[in-house]
């Protein structure tokens, strides 16, 4: 039976932390499937097709024997985007004790809705716990260099995004 992990998140935009977490739990599953969240009250930086997109180009080395990535959107539960992908782990990635305390309330109350899915965290390497998207977009938006915090396609569409806007 095929081990099929899902890890969600905005992807907005994609960061080296993102990153770390997918090459942990590629380690732990047959299939790891890459959930963009899409929720109508929030206008994200890239669209969710461009999220997808960005996830698959930056993922697709990580795909070896025995590993099929896959990427999907959702805008519902979390729980019920696991059950859609057929995935028994839920992945949460942790920075420090505050996602801690979070995710642990998260993994409860996701573990009371489907008690068939775990909840599996991995812990942020410690050269990617400071980096947040939220904090790589306001850094992009006023002119930053953020080579350090997102893989060089990310680069370039945040450069490309903000092009003119800085200063």
């Amino acid at each position: 039976m095929a081990r099929i992990a899902l890890y969600a998140g905005s992807f907005d935009p994609v960061t080296n932390g993102h990153l770390d977490v997918v090459r942990q739990a590629a380690r732990l599953a047959d299939r790891l499937v890459l959930a963009v969240g899409v929720h109508p009250g929030k206008t994200p930086l890239f669209p969710a097709q461009e999220r997808l997109d960005m996830l698959a180009e930056i993922c697709a080395p990580l795909v070896g024997p025995g590993l099929d990535i896959a990427t999907t959107t959702f805008d519902g539960l979390v729980v019920d985007a696991v059950r859609e992908a057929k995935a028994t782990i839920l992945i949460r990635g942790l920075r420090d004790g505050t996602d801690f305390d979070y995710e642990m309330q998260m993994a409860g109350m996701n573990g009371t809705m489907a008690p068939e899915v775990q909840t599996v965290f991995l812990p942020a390497s410690s050269s990617v716990r400071p980096i947040t998207a939220t904090l790589v977009r306001q850094i992009a938006a006023m002119g930053g260099d953020v080579s350090s915090f997102v893989p060089p396609a990310v680069e370039a569409r945040l450069k490309n995004r903000f092009a003119g806007k800085a200063g």
